[in-house]
């Protein structure tokens, strides 16, 4: 399947669930691994992840379709078109959409490694981060002390 192919399967998608058009662009993103798609609310794009297609097959995708549908028609309409919303929620039950997307194999999951290391000055408390955080921000959860940024070796020792 191809872009231009979930385009089309989208519109149906639309029509037949929701009595409504597709108006806008849908295609698959094969970089998407922590969720099965995407609404953008400025453009009304919908991205599919291409891995839940490849891994589950259509039917799990046609839910993830249909969840990504409820945000673009509740949106354009003015509803309540985030998660929390009751209007999303109950549009979401009527047409059959999934609320969440199966979860893919570890292998196809990236994890990043640690990068730094947040330490409390007072009670010495770690936290590990894979991204570079501002430590004036934060204080310690356990003491409400100060914390050091430190940035971990990541070379391979020989």
């Amino acid at each position: 399947m191809d872009d231009r192919q979930l385009q089309l399967w989208v519109e149906q998608i639309s029509l037949s669930s929701f009595g409504c058009p597709f108006l806008h662009r849908a295609r698959f993103n094969r970089r998407l691994r922590s969720t099965g798609g995407r609404y953008f609310t400025r453009t009304h794009d919908i991205e599919i992840s291409w891995l839940q297609y490849e891994q589950f097959g259509a039917a799990d995708v046609e839910k993830i379709i249909k969840h990504e549908l409820c945000h673009y028609h509740l949106h354009l309409l003015g509803g309540g078109y985030r998660h929390r919303d009751d209007d999303f929620k109950r549009l979401l039950a009527k047409v059959g959409g999934t609320r969440y997307c199966r979860s893919l194999p570890q292998e196809l999951k990236r994890t990043e490694p640690y990068r730094y290391k947040l330490v409390c000055t007072s009670c010495s408390a770690e936290y590990m981060r894979k991204r570079k955080t501002d430590p004036k921000k934060y204080v310690c959860g356990f003491c409400k002390g100060k914390l050091k940024l430190l940035a971990l070796d990541l070379q391979p020792h020989s």
